[in-house]
């Protein structure tokens, strides 16, 4: 989770139109960080991102992580490389990545503002590009990166949460005629990487209680289209159908606690 972030749209033709909303939506929500739920996930799919990571890099790599949030995720799970460029295109999660990057010891991380469709790193300058639950241009990522150098796109699928979706009738990616894995899957291999591979990705998240699975999704846009002209920014006072909650709560409720069925993808290329 954009993870930030759980921002992304179809097709890169159309994001200019949407980006907008998308930035207001994560203007909003700068403090946001996982931890402040409790949420016990299960991993069904055996690909980590962070483990191909560090298997790509060593002391002297360069990375660049798009859609870098709060900056929790390149702090604690990036490798110790000779230069991290951590980006997102809204200036508020940039202010709160380097808050929590002042209370660490970490030198190697930098933090700025970027707009992804208008990057403006140096070519072939980076050896691994990380794009995380966010809008992309392989191309200018394509551009970015030395040769022999690496992609890794993690995102969310048009089926994450899906029966949650279903019975609310709306959400993120709800409406797509496409899944966005593919899409994003046919752009990498459209903008000329080799060894390009789309893996999905399962998982299972227990929430602790219903208020506690509320205020998840009152939080994050799973049930927000964020190309919806009714889209609720105001997060905190978002409202959610109690008949509907309490109906979805009824049939996945386990041991484990509340179950979100979590659908992402990954993708792997090299230049």
């Amino acid at each position: 989770m954009k993870g930030g972030s759980f921002l992304i749209q179809s097709l890169i033709k159309n994001e200019r139109g949407n980006n907008m909303k998308e930035k207001d939506f994560y203007e909003e929500i700068k403090d946001w960080d996982f931890s402040m739920f409790e949420v016990t996930d299960e991993k069904l799919t055996n690909w980590d991102m962070y483990e191909i990571l560090n298997y790509v890099t060593n002391k002297d790599s360069k990375i660049l992580d798009l859609g870098t949030g709060g900056g929790e995720k390149v702090i604690n799970l990036f490798p110790m490389v000779k230069e991290i460029l951590a980006t997102d295109y809204s200036a508020e999660m940039i202010a709160t990545a380097n808050k929590n990057l002042q209370a660490t010891a970490r030198q190697n991380i930098t933090f700025r503002v970027m707009d992804n469709l208008k990057m403006d790193t140096p070519k072939e300058y980076f050896d691994v590009v990380v794009a995380r639950n966010t809008v992309t241009d392989p191309k200018r990522i394509y551009a970015t990166l030395k040769n022999g150098g690496r992609l890794l796109i993690h995102g969310v699928d048009k089926y994450d949460c899906h029966s949650l979706k279903l019975l609310f009738g709306k959400g993120q990616g709800y409406h797509d005629e496409k899944p966005l894995s593919i899409t994003d899957y046919e752009n990498v291999l459209q903008a000329g990487f080799k060894e390009v591979e789309l893996v999905p990705i399962y998982e299972k998240s227990y929430f602790k209680d219903k208020a506690n699975l509320i205020a998840f999704l009152k939080k994050v846009s799973i049930l927000d289209d964020l190309t919806d002209d009714e889209l609720q920014t105001d997060f905190y006072k978002t409202t959610l159908d109690e008949a509907k909650i309490n109906e979805y709560i009824n049939d996945n409720t386990y041991p484990q606690g509340l179950l979100l069925q979590r659908r992402y993808y990954g993708i792997s290329a090299k230049k």
